[in-house]
């Protein structure tokens, strides 16, 4: 199933090209192969290249090793200065974050312009979370700042959860109880093998366009051998590059701006004047001191949801310090534990922009996010530190203070400490401006309602589908890739949900068509196609007196008569007919 792109032939063809293997695109290419011919094209490697990427200890030199050009995170700079990264590798992001899962606020579904069905919305989460969540075990710094959230307000204490719920709580974890970790790389165990390649070191330079159509993208292989991929009929072609990788691919292909594709010399597609607009970045602000005491690595695990705006994490890393060169001392490496706590803001709603730097697809876009523009992401910071504040000063943390010059305990800073004057409002804003940075939860670029419709089509261009975190102009909660997985299994209901026919069908008919992509087991799909079509049979006749679903009043019988006469022929019915 995972083969390298070498080993493909020049040229193909596809019911689904998926171009980005990341945290929406794995789960989506799994779901989609139960019944179409599937395509993965992911740039970077395997995980199982990387041994240290798989584990806890790894996460913090993955993202500072991530300038080589193999590495499973590329580095980029905003144009703010501040320092970030992309995933480049089978899992995309999920393969290099800090592993905490938690489902998304239900103001989300309410602002994401997208047609929602909370009760399979539900069953996408669950179908990610029995395979790749866990319940983490709480050590020595989780529980102090879970007990330091508590003394500082953020109440009530909601235990273990995977809902996003006001208060403090424990959240599910991609790291299992060995500290092994598991991506969305993971949900392609649920492919059918004979329906699907994943070509790994696939690099798309650009999708190939026949007029306003997609039908197809040119891709590289890591020996510099080009390749084509081509839609069969009534195919697709979906972008899961990311927030990143989507709005630079549709510019290198000629969907953006007409004047600024021009002035790259870029071969006008489409004008879509909003392609790499309103781009986000939550801002990152916190606190990192050297404890009394040594510390287990941990990675983020509890979660803070206060009223005023704000998430509060923490996180405890034991990291290598070895002593200059050119000295007396021993340069074996002295491991040194460190302990963060940090505020991450909801929204944000300061919106920035990506830019090509070149028309090479390797070299990253130029990005500005214009952290803190908006007052009110402003404030949020400034309520978040206000927070940390707080929870030094709980009883819950004052075993890892030292005793200071005088005598009296304190905390040891490592970098900026925050401001003495912590009512100053100017000095804490001043604070959240000099110490920002990411927590990588960049969206947007390619939102609903400027660049895709309520289905993730691209506006007017047919063929062309949108599948990643670039289609949300809000942070879905604490942490985006639970809902980024379940946007990869659910997205197959957005593409229904513009037929007429599918809007008018009860949730138990509609999860009934959608089991027809959803089983893996065929003998058990077979059975749910027989009854859903006596599902369609009732359907039709109870809504023939509906003007709009009049002309689908044939479908049930056409469904039924294939699936008797040609089993075979009943997908491509479903693809050519139901979901066009």
């Amino acid at each position: 199933m995972v083969v390298n792109a070498s080993e493909l032939p020049p040229e193909d063809y596809y019911d689904y090209i998926i171009v980005g293997g990341g945290t929406a695109g794995c789960p989506l290419a799994a779901t989609l192969s139960q019944s179409f011919r599937v395509l993965v094209l992911e740039r970077g490697g395997a995980g199982s290249e990387n041994p240290n990427l798989m584990n806890q200890e790894g996460f913090l030199s993955n993202l500072l090793n991530a300038e080589t050009e193999d590495s499973p995170a590329q580095a980029f700079i905003s144009e703010e200065g501040v320092p970030n990264a992309r995933g480049r590798v089978l899992g995309g992001s999920s393969a290099i974050n800090a592993g905490f899962y938690s489902r998304a606020h239900r103001d989300f579904f309410l602002k994401s312009g997208l047609p929602w069905d909370l009760a399979l919305v539900n069953r996408s989460y669950q179908w990610v979370e029995k395979e790749i969540v866990f319940r983490p075990n709480l050590k020595t710094w989780q529980s102090a700042v879970r007990d330091g959230l508590l003394e500082a307000g953020v109440t009530p204490y909601n235990g273990f959860t995977l809902d996003h719920a006001k208060g403090t709580k424990i959240g599910g974890s991609t790291f299992d109880t060995s500290g092994t970790r598991h991506t969305s790389a993971d949900l392609l165990r649920h492919a059918r093998s004979s329906n699907i390649k994943v070509a790994v070191h696939a690099t798309v330079e650009r999708l190939l366009l026949a007029g306003s159509t997609a039908i197809g993208a040119l891709y590289r292989d890591q020996m510099g051998g080009h390749h084509h991929a081509f839609l069969r009929e009534h195919g697709e072609v979906i972008l899961s590059a990311g927030a990143i990788g989507s709005p630079q691919l549709l510019l290198l292909s000629g969907i953006g701006p007409r004047p600024y594709l021009s002035s790259w010399g870029i071969p006008v597609a489409h004008h879509l004047p909003y392609v790499g607009h309103f781009l986000y970045d939550n801002p990152r602000n916190g606190i990192t001191i050297l404890p009394s005491l040594p510390l287990d690595h941990s990675l983020i695990q509890v979660v803070g949801i206060t009223d005023s705006g704000a998430y509060i994490e923490a996180a405890s890393n034991v990291i290598p310090f070895t002593s200059p060169r050119h000295t007396t001392f021993v340069r074996s490496p002295l491991y040194l534990t460190v302990a963060t706590i940090i505020s991450k803001i909801s929204g944000p709603l300061s919106a920035g922009f990506l830019r090509l730097a070149s028309t090479d697809v390797d070299a990253n876009p130029r990005v500005r996010f214009n952290y803190f523009i908006n007052p009110l992401d402003l404030e949020r910071c400034v309520n978040g530190t206000r927070k940390i504040a707080q929870i030094l000063r709980s009883r819950a943390l004052k075993d890892f203070k030292f005793s200071n010059w005088f005598g009296e305990p304190d905390f040891r800073f490592i970098g900026p400490a925050l401001p003495l004057h912590q009512t100053d409002y100017t000095r804490m804003a001043d604070f959240c401006r000099r110490t920002v940075s990411t927590i990588w939860h960049y969206h947007g670029g390619c939102v609903v309602g400027r660049v895709v419709d309520p289905t993730l089509k691209v506006i007017g261009v047919d063929s062309l589908r949108i599948v990643d975190g670039s289609v949300f102009s809000v942070s879905p909660g604490t942490n985006p890739q639970a809902t980024l997985m379940m946007l990869g299994r659910y997205a197959l209901c957005l593409s229904l949900f513009h037929c007429v026919f599918f809007s008018c069908l009860t949730i138990n008919h509609r999860a009934l068509i959608l089991q027809v992509f959803w089983v893996e087991d065929y003998q058990r799909k077979e059975r749910i196609l027989i009854l859903g079509s006596m599902f369609l049979f009732q359907i039709v006749n109870v809504t023939v007196d509906c003007q709009t679903c009049r002309k689908h009043q044939s479908f049930a019988f056409t469904f039924l008569f294939l699936l008797y006469m040609k089993r075979g022929c009943i997908f491509k019915f479903i693809r050519g007919s139901f979901l066009q």
